[in-house]
């Protein structure tokens, strides 16, 4: 809050600013319940699957195996393993832009620091 603060009292408010960081904090918690969610869904999937696999490699022969395999690969493009490159693509494209500049220069700074401090204390 002492960056916003700050923020408001050197330049004055700008124009809506309050409205504009409540709803991105509003948008960040949707997105972080979703997140979470996903996780969960894919560590029931992970856990499902492996029930699966191991009931399978006790049962199956070695062609009802592949098939399986083959099967599985097409089920997870489906559900969604390219959704997740595309919001990855997305995500790197928001990050390139030339507003986030000072993003990435405050992410350098913060990796030179962590860098320095390791050195430091590793001694």
């Amino acid at each position: 809050m002492e960056l916003y603060h700050s923020m408001v009292t050197k330049e004055g408010p700008p124009k809506d600013w309050d409205k504009l960081w409540i709803e991105y904090n509003k948008s960040l918690k949707a997105w972080m319940q979703s997140f979470e969610s996903l996780q969960k869904a894919t560590k029931d999937v992970q856990t499902k699957y492996n029930d699966v696999m191991a009931k399978a490699l006790k049962e199956s022969s070695d062609k009802t195996m592949t098939q399986f395999t083959e099967s599985w690969q097409k089920s997870m493009n489906k559900a969604g393993i390219d959704t997740f490159k595309q919001f990855g693509d997305n995500w790197q494209k928001v990050f390139n832009q030339s507003g986030m500049d000072q993003v990435k220069t405050y992410g350098d700074m913060m990796n030179k620091f962590a860098e320095t401090w390791q050195k430091m204390w590793s001694k």
